[in-house]
């Protein structure tokens, strides 16, 4: 790069004008064209002009090729700022337009004249004064019947800012002022955005597209400075944890299996608060994990596939008032094993690692964040559950790391396997930990989905949970930010379906049929996992009674093909760091 040496201003900062010798005989640009953004990371510098944006690399070095930085967002108070290329509106309708957005309501008054339909879908006028004399108008539709929330907005956003792409623009200024129902509104359509806007890590590596980012920036239009600034700081840390979960659990299975997880997380929270330990020893898994290690001893033939158990620790500043302890589900790919998932049903099976990835992802909001008086300690399973000669199989069995014989009944109920000891672990340790929740997360079952749908989390308390409201706190936090949860129980069927059968077992893993086909199959996991770590020895009848909830996300992480979506971390982040300043 070339610098001109003269300085303008763009986006309200001080650039220096160059020349991209790179790509400015390809672009057909002049120097005036181009202007360097210093937010570039580790070397990689970019280029705006107003209709594109172009990069050059200083370097092939590796680390270029962990972009995790997230789509750069702005605020302003001017509406007419003209470092925007267009507006996307986002509100119900617009005669309730507040007085500072009174210049929208005259072009959209127009445009209901001659279209009775405006609301119904959305639309894009050119109304010139504005930014790129466009405007995209997104609306909610109904949000005061019975059976509305505020994911409207959320879902408003996102239809607004592809249509926005799709008309060119790079510099969207999204505007959602204020709804009186939902205080929170703002909020969610700028995630909305953001999620919309969300590029995939292989795309972004992969060099596909010019830029790590679908557009130069997200402008997000506030009334006051201290509501805009404020807005952008948590619009960034939250969707930080996003981007790192999606990227975790939405990637392929190669380029996300266990050692490159472990990889991405140590580069992730590097000069962070974040602790990062990665256990790697095949002979230490065995020993401390031997459920763990029964699932991976297939995948353990192949270097590049061998398990890792990452765990993170975060502690704010302050006398320690509550912990949190998370096991996330990281089954890099799923095959079933040796219960194969025939006929079709392995497609997909790379996000059955969400559980995981939530987790990391949620530790990426606490580095960001930085809550006072708050510990979490985090466990990461990441595991391939393979198919071969040394896969593990039905009828094994195996001793957990709480001393209970377990009787593995189906290779395809791996998840909770892996988990069972990372939770018992918890269990040591929370003995001795401040005000302890433990917390399982995983794409457990297809049963979640069966029972409630494909876009809810589902939680479930133990006894002494439930004596603290956690499912209720947990379902009311989802609320606030559209990350919504439907609350089950865990009950006597569900101990009694995995009691031994035999004097051979203690435990048994589970039944031979898929959960979707079996009475109670989101639940009975949860069950099995209290039994084979020992916490059926710190219920409400105990003298050291642990509050556990275990959380199925399977419904809720994402479709496939698409976009996951983050579950449950931006719920987890209202409950625990937000639930004061939301």
């Amino acid at each position: 790069m070339i610098s001109v040496g003269r300085k303008v201003a763009f986006f309200d900062l001080n650039f220096v004008i160059t020349r991209c010798e790179k790509l400015a005989e390809a672009a057909r640009v002049r120097p005036k064209d181009h202007v360097i953004n210093p937010r570039g990371l580790r070397g990689k510098s970019r280029c705006y002009r107003p209709s594109a944006v172009l990069f050059a690399l200083k370097t092939p070095e590796k680390e270029d090729k962990m972009c995790t930085s997230v789509q750069p967002v702005e605020w302003t108070t001017d509406l007419k700022n003209q470092n925007f290329d267009g507006i996307v509106l986002v509100t119900r309708s617009h005669d309730t337009l507040p007085s500072e957005l009174q210049c929208l309501k005259a072009p959209l008054q127009d445009y209901s004249a001659v279209d009775s339909g405006l609301g119904e879908e959305v639309v894009v006028l050119k109304v010139p004064g504005l930014p790129g004399n466009r405007l995209v108008f997104a609306s909610t539709g109904p949000v005061n019947r019975d059976y509305d929330d505020v994911r409207r907005f959320s879902d408003a956003a996102v239809n607004g800012i592809k249509r926005a792409l799709k008309a060119g623009m790079q510099r969207p200024l999204l505007v959602c002022p204020p709804h009186k129902d939902y205080k929170n509104s703002t909020m969610v359509a700028a995630l909305g955005a953001l999620h919309a806007l969300y590029m995939p890590l292989e795309v972004r590596e992969g060099n596909v597209k010019a830029t790590d980012y679908k557009v130069c920036v997200l402008g997000l239009w506030a009334a006051q400075e201290a509501q805009g600034r404020r807005l952008v700081e948590l619009a960034d840390a939250l969707e930080s944890g996003r981007l790192a979960c999606r990227d975790i659990g939405g990637s392929d299975p190669e380029r996300m299996a266990a050692p490159r997880v472990a990889d991405y997380v140590q580069e992730l929270f590097k000069d962070s608060p974040v602790k990062v330990e990665v256990v790697s020893d095949v002979k230490v898994l065995e020993k401390e994990y031997p459920c763990l290690a029964a699932v991976n001893r297939c995948a353990d033939c192949v270097p590049r596939h061998q398990a890792r158990v990452i765990k993170l620790q975060y502690c704010g500043e302050g006398p320690v008032q509550k912990t949190l302890m998370l096991v996330g589900k990281g089954i890099t790919y799923d095959t079933g094993g040796a219960d194969i998932k025939a006929g079709g049903f392995m497609a997909g099976m790379h996000r059955d690692k969400c559980g995981a990835a939530a987790v990391a992802g949620f530790f990426q909001i606490l580095a960001k964040l930085k809550p006072k008086h708050l510990k979490v300690v985090g466990s990461m399973a990441m595991v391939r559950n393979s198919v071969g000669a040394d896969c593990y199989v039905a009828d094994e069995l195996v001793v957990s790391r709480a001393g209970r014989r377990v009787r593995v009944g189906n290779t395809d109920a791996e998840g909770r396997m892996v988990m069972v000891d990372l939770l018992c672990e918890m269990k040591e340790k929370a003995v001795r930990e401040t005000s302890p929740q433990l917390f399982t997360i995983a794409t457990l079952t297809g049963h979640a989905i069966r029972a409630m749908g494909p876009n809810y989390s589902i939680i479930m308390d133990n006894g002494p949970a439930h004596r603290n409201n956690t499912a209720a706190q947990w379902q009311k936090a989802g609320e606030a930010l559209g990350d919504v949860f439907e609350v089950s129980s865990i009950r006597r069927e569900d101990y009694d379906f995995h009691k031994g059968q035999s004097e051979y077992e203690d435990i048994l893993q589970c039944n031979n049929l898929p959960s979707s086909a079996t009475p109670r199959g989101h639940q009975t996991p949860a069950a099995f996992l209290i039994m084979a770590a020992g916490l059926d020895k710190h219920g409400v009848d105990s003298s050291a009674p642990l509050p556990y909830s275990h959380v199925d996300i399977a419904g809720s992480s994402g479709p496939f093909p698409g976009v996951p979506t983050g579950a449950p971390i931006l719920a987890m982040a209202t409950n625990y760091i937000l639930s004061d300043s939301l």
